[in-house]
C-alpha cells in the first residue's frame, strides 16, 4: 500500500514537472530594448562612438561606447516612458533621435548618423 502510494507520488510529480517545462514563459511586457549602429557621415560603422540614451521623464542619462561595428544596445527602457538617443565622436555628432511610447515593438532598431 505505502509502496503504490509512493509511485503514484512519484508519477504526479513527473507530471507536474513534465507540464512545468512545457509552458511558454512570460514574455515581459514593461520592457523593451533599443539597438543599432553609428555611421559616419559616408556610411561607415564607428567604433568607440558614444550614443547618450536620455529618460525624458526622469532626465537620466544613460551612455554606450559603440562595439567596433559601431553596434550600440541598451536593454531595460520602460515601455511607458519616452526615450532621446544621440551620437557623438571626434567632434561630430547625430540629430537626436526619440524613442517614442508609441513605439510598440520589444526591440526597436534605431540607427544614428554623424554629421560630419
Amino acid at each position: 500500500m505505502h509502496i503504490q502510494r509512493a509511485a503514484i507520488g512519484i508519477v504526479f510529480a513527473a507530471v507536474l514537472a513534465c507540464a512545468a517545462l512545457a509552458q511558454k514563459p512570460n514574455d515581459d511586457t514593461t520592457t523593451r530594448s533599443v539597438q543599432g549602429i553609428v555611421t559616419d557621415a559616408s556610411g561607415k560603422p564607428v567604433g568607440e562612438a558614444v550614443v547618450q540614451l536620455k529618460d525624458t521623464k526622469s532626465l537620466q542619462i544613460r551612455s554606450y561606447r559603440t562595439d567596433p561595428d559601431g553596434s550600440y544596445h541598451f536593454a531595460g527602457l520602460g515601455t511607458n516612458t519616452e526615450y532621446e538617443l544621440a551620437a557623438q565622436h571626434d567632434g561630430a555628432t547625430s540629430g537626436k533621435k526619440t524613442l517614442s511610447v508609441f513605439n510598440t515593438q520589444k526591440t526597436v532598431t534605431m540607427n544614428l548618423k554623424l554629421n560630419k
